[in-house]
């Protein structure tokens, strides 16, 4: 009898914890794809939808490099 039920049975916390990544992620990842689309900034919408970073990037360019952006678009 295989008695080897998998490691999210035995660990349903990891399973949980999983998920909630993978939901973050998902979240911040499409903000960021946004914000980069509407700025019409190719490299970082590249660069965005290629890397999985669990929401750091993403966190990163929303509230450091994009609004430099459009804090230089407003000054002009």
């Amino acid at each position: 009898m295989n008695t080897d039920q998998g490691l999210f049975v035995e660990e349903p916390g990891l399973f949980a914890l999983i998920i909630i990544l993978v939901i973050w992620s998902s979240v911040w990842k499409a903000f960021a794809l946004y914000r980069a689309g509407s700025l019409r900034s190719v490299p970082w919408f590249t660069v965005l939808f290629i890397l999985n970073t669990a929401g750091i990037l993403e966190i990163l360019y929303l509230f450091v490099f994009s609004t430099k952006k459009q804090q230089e678009e407003v000054a002009a």
